[in-house]
């Protein structure tokens, strides 16, 4: 019988408490104070997964200036947005950063202005809306990630694409996340690879449901035109589980090269001695950035970067 991995139990015990007191979400925007720029939370109730929970978006520097009014932005959809812009809000107290290396990036010209949003997931709810597959664990025999693409190409992009001037072609539309929410965001990007044209897997939990994600993945002929795949070498604190998430990465990556993502399209990092943590996840996010939406790609692709720098 498979189990679950140590680290998505921890996150499965640990539920996400609302960090804005209910007196003040009547508001349609709230303006986050603890972020670097222009981050924008709205409270979003899905009639898909039957809750609430906030969706985070961060806007690129003058997005409110006149003189871009008639601009439209490319955007990135990531899971898990509590833990990506500020870390009193994220689950192990740490941030992946994305607010201050966006606007560095942007301002150095590395990637275009573009918008950020965030997906707050539902906290108790977490595991189930984030996997597509039953697994023999009791506890995810009733899963509804199969839902998952119509919540986020019928609620998510509809509202933001009413709220905010973000580009609807696929070349400009990004999805990811980490862990389970990677795993989510893979098989959103397999069902509907005409929507979602830039895709960011960070340690994907490819082996929930017993691996079923890539024997989906083997089928599939038509994928994004650009993945950043990641994991560390440390990811479940035993060497033969840590070996098999690697192996697990690598695997994924072999089936993808097959269906016709050369190193301009993939980029594999194995990321030496780096555990299942969002510290690892802030660390890697300035370079996925740069390959997905990079003006100018990455000068010199690589099919995998075997360590990355710690500092």
């Amino acid at each position: 019988m498979e189990k679950i991995q140590p680290t998505e139990i921890d996150r499965m015990e640990k539920i996400q408490q609302t960090e804005i007191d209910r007196s003040v979400t009547t508001a349609s925007v709230i303006r986050a104070q603890g972020a670097t720029g222009d981050l924008r939370l709205h409270e979003f109730r899905s009639r898909i997964f039957r809750n609430e929970r906030f969706l985070r978006v961060w806007l690129p520097p003058g997005y409110d200036d006149p003189a871009n009014a008639g601009l439209r932005y490319p955007v990135l959809y990531l899971n898990d947005g509590q833990n990506l812009f500020e870390s009193a809000t994220s689950f192990t107290g740490v941030e992946w950063q994305v607010d201050e290396t966006a606007d560095r990036l942007i301002r150095e010209g590395v990637v275009p202005p573009m918008i950020i949003v965030g997906i707050d997931n539902s906290g108790k709810d977490r595991l189930r809306e984030y996997m597509p597959h039953r697994s023999l664990q009791s506890m995810m025999l009733r899963v509804h990630g199969t839902r998952y693409p119509s919540f986020l190409f019928k609620e998510v992009i509809p509202f933001i694409a009413r709220n905010y001037r973000v580009t609807s072609d696929p070349a400009n539309t990004g999805l990811g996340g980490s862990s389970l929410g990677a795993l989510i965001a893979l098989y959103t990007a397999l069902v509907r690879p005409d929507v979602i044209g830039r895709l960011l897997l960070e340690s994907p939990s490819l082996w929930a449901s017993n691996r079923q994600i890539i024997r989906l993945s083997r089928h599939i002929k038509r994928l994004p035109k650009r993945i950043f795949l990641a994991t560390g070498t440390a990811e479940a604190g035993r060497a033969d589980r840590d070996q098999s998430m690697v192996d697990d990465v690598r695997e994924l990556a072999a089936i993808l090269r097959r269906a016709g993502l050369d190193d301009t399209c993939l980029q594999l990092v194995v990321d030496d001695g780096a555990s299942h943590h969002e510290s690892a996840w802030a660390r890697r996010f300035p370079e996925a950035l740069a390959f997905l939406f990079g003006r100018q790609g990455i000068s010199k692709p690589t099919a995998e970067l075997s360590t990355l720098p710690q500092s």
